[in-house]
């Protein structure tokens, strides 16, 4: 691997708080040969003073509000969120309609805290936003589980679990970097998400120090806004701007359909693409290995589903069984794999539909 010892020094200082979790809740891909059912038995384990593993405990109501489904990656999240909360019998869920509208968000949260339930999990559509009404929540004794989009104080949620946006760039600069071992000429593209969200800049960010670390850079860059058009615009712009092109990086599968559909019109192929997210789409296209996308780099849309089952370990009080410590650690960081041909089984069953 091309990471360095000093890349991997900022992803430590970057996530010192954090815990990096993979596969460690029901719903989210495993190496073990063990089915989901007995990946969910695992997580449940620790409801009882003897550490006993228990089936089901006290019946606890959620709270859940996330995203309008207007992209495939967050049509996931809710639907993942709805399926994990299927597989228990001691959870009642109550969903709020996905919205992108921060002060209906805010009006699903109070009317969770006036319906008294167990514990919420909330997707902001606005992290900063929805701070004050996660807070009253949390002041009501009812425990926030903050997904993806973090609050802007840490009291607003009892548990954060995220994704891992500068890692994501990480992974698929070092991909990169070890392609083109030796190339100190190469050109490498980006076609990046929306510029004034932080998650893209981290994405950036953690690309670029990756790349470094192996002595390349980005040598021409594009931003989209994580739709099919838009990464099909801007990436036609990057190919008529840039008639060589050795590697690409496009941070979202999404956009990454408009953004393949550019490179096909444009008829280039004298490059490898690197996706982001782990769009279904994009697993098999890499699968069939007939497209210059190469490699995708996972950004879980299982965190919700995590998130509900956290919900239901804090409210019920119970442990992560898997872990030596007691308790449901504060944050949870999630990894940030890539995806070839060479172990694109292994997430099929997590990929979503673009």
């Amino acid at each position: 691997m091309y990471a360095s010892r000093s890349t991997r020094m900022r992803m430590l200082a970057a996530g010192t708080t954090a815990i990096a979790a993979v596969a460690l809740l029901a719903g989210c891909s495993s190496d073990d040969d063990g089915s989901a059912e007995e990946s969910t038995t695992t997580a449940e384990a620790g409801g009882t003073d003897e550490g006993e593993e228990s089936g089901s405990g006290e019946t606890v109501v959620i709270g859940f509000s996330g995203p309008a489904a207007d992209h495939g990656w967050l049509g996931a999240i809710n639907s993942a969120a709805l399926a994990q909360a299927e597989m228990y019998d001691d959870v009642e869920l109550k969903v709020a309609e996905g919205t992108n509208d921060a002060n209906l968000q805010i009006s699903q949260v109070e009317t969770f805290i006036n319906d008294g339930v167990d514990a919420i999990v909330l997707l902001p559509t606005d992290g900063a936003a929805l701070t004050e009404a996660a807070l009253k929540a949390m002041e009501a004794g009812i425990p926030v589980i903050n997904v993806d989009r973090e609050f802007s104080s840490t009291d607003a949620a009892r548990v954060t679990i995220l994704g891992d946006n500068y890692g994501m760039g990480v992974s698929a600069g070092t991909y990169i970097c070890e392609q083109l071992a030796g190339q100190s000429d190469a050109v490498v593209a980006e076609v990046a998400g929306i510029d004034s969200l932080p998650l893209t800049q981290d994405r950036s960010a953690g690309f670029n120090d990756a790349l470094a670390d192996c002595g390349l850079s980005v040598s021409a860059r594009v931003a989209a806004d994580f739709t099919i058009a838009g990464g099909q615009e801007v990436t036609a712009e990057l190919l008529a701007a840039n008639p060589e092109i050795d590697a690409l990086w496009n941070h979202d599968d999404d956009q990454g359909i408009g953004v393949l559909a550019a490179i096909d019109e444009a008829g280039r192929d004298e490059f490898f693409m690197v996706g982001g997210a782990g769009s279904l789409n994009a697993m098999e296209a890499i699968q069939a290995g007939d497209s210059v996308l190469e490699a995708t780099v996972i950004y879980p849309s299982t965190q919700a589903a995590d998130g509900i089952a956290l919900a239901r370990l804090v409210a019920q009080g119970a442990d992560m069984s898997d872990l030596a410590s007691p308790g449901v650690p504060h944050r949870i960081v999630l990894d940030a794999p890539v995806v070839t041909a060479d172990n694109v089984d292994d997430y099929l069953e997590i990929g979503f539909e673009s």
